[in-house]
Order: C-alpha cells, then sequence, then structure tokens
C-alpha cells in the first residue's frame, strides 16, 4: 500500500477544529513563487499548480522509467499547500488578492534530492513540450506553529485566524510572520469539486515568545 503522508502524519495534517501548538520539523517541497489574485481564471497561480503536479507525478512515476531514485517507496502525492504574504505588516487582508505574494508548494518524500527535481524539471518539459523551469526545489524548517483546521469559504478564514490569535496570546505567544515565517495553508479539499462551505483547509501561523 503506497504511503499516505495525511494518514502518517495526521498531526500536521489533520488538525483539530480548535487551535492548537505544533512543532513541524524541516520538509522538502517543490515549489512555484508568483504574485497576484488566485483566482484569476487561468492566471499566474492556476498555471503554478499545473506546474508543480506535472512535477510531483514525474518524480512518482519515476519508477518506471530509467531515472531509479534510490530510497524510492511508492506514495500518495501530498497535498497542495501555499504560504501567503503581502507588503505591509503579518495580517493577511483577504480584501486585497491582487497583492498577495505566494509560495504554491507541494511536499516531496525525503528520499528526493535536488538533482531529483531538476531531472523531473527536465523530463516534464521534453515530454510535455512545455516550460516548468519556474519549478524549484524547496527546503523549509517551520518551527514552532499553532495551527487548525478550517471548515468552509476561504474568504471565511478571517474568523479562524482571529481565533488562532486569540489562542497564540492566551498561551503566551506572539504572531512570528515575517519575509522568512509564512501565513501557511494546506489543502485538503479539491475546490473544483467541494462546495464552499465544506472545503477543508489546514491553516499554519508560525510563533515565538513574546519579546
Amino acid at each position: 500500500m503506497a504511503f499516505d503522508y495525511k494518514k502518517e502524519y495526521r498531526e500536521f495534517y489533520m488538525p483539530p477544529k480548535t487551535p492548537t501548538i505544533v512543532t513541524v520539523p524541516p520538509m522538502q517541497f517543490i515549489a512555484v513563487r508568483g504574485q497576484g489574485d488566485p483566482n484569476t481564471e487561468g492566471g499566474a497561480y492556476q498555471q503554478a499548480i499545473g506546474l508543480l503536479y506535472g512535477i510531483a507525478f514525474t518524480i512518482k512515476m519515476s519508477k518506471k522509467g530509467s531515472h531509479q531514485i534510490e530510497g524510492y517507496f511508492d506514495y500518495v502525492v501530498p497535498p497542495l499547500e501555499g504560504f501567503w504574504q503581502q507588503d505591509g505588516g503579518q495580517e493577511i487582508d483577504y480584501a486585497r488578492k491582487d497583492d498577495f505574494k505566494w509560495i504554491s508548494l507541494i511536499r516531496l518524500p525525503d528520499f528526493v534530492k535536488k538533482e531529483d527535481v531538476e531531472w523531473a524539471v527536465s523530463e516534464a518539459s521534453a515530454k510535455k513540450k512545455a516550460d516548468f523551469s519556474k519549478v524549484e526545489f524547496l527546503t523549509y524548517d517551520e518551527g514552532l506553529c499553532v495551527q487548525c483546521m478550517h471548515i468552509g469559504s476561504y474568504d471565511d478564514e478571517p474568523e479562524t485566524v482571529r481565533l488562532m490569535h486569540e489562542y497564540i496570546a492566551l498561551k503566551g505567544y506572539q504572531t512570528d510572520i515575517s519575509d522568512k515565517r509564512f501565513h501557511h495553508e494546506i489543502y485538503l479539499s479539491d475546490a473544483r469539486r467541494v462546495a464552499p462551505e465544506k472545503l477543508k483547509t489546514v491553516i499554519r501561523h508560525p510563533i515565538a515568545a513574546k519579546s
């Protein structure tokens, strides 16, 4: 049976609907960076998702080709994730979607190395006659965070974030979003197939001791 990160690491992918503190270890990803409204039809964000899945499945299916990755085991491609930023502070203003700066990501198994991603970019570009060069190998050490399962529309996330910030303050911490630590979302539902009110999204914020 294929290894499923969502099931094996439920503490990172299936948190409760109330905020909790978690320490997230270093993980590696494929990533595409961009900016702008993620809802723009055919826009940069939607293109980035297509690039990521193209590379994710090229790596997953490498077992059937000539590029054999040392330590490979069969696995379920992990869910899409996103780091989100805006200029002007820690708070995300959902009314200013055009101002989003984002990094769209998919987690990689630890056996995948940077050179394997470079191979996959070259392989996918040749086979699919498309440019996958925006896809990069990224390692991220997220550290101490508060996270919560958000059920509902992405536009309703501010209420969940508010509860998270209250919990952060109650526990004696402060939010530590910066140009290196991000508002983080993990998308457990396919928005094309699931009603907005039923979408499941993990929201995660980095925290630090109060200064």
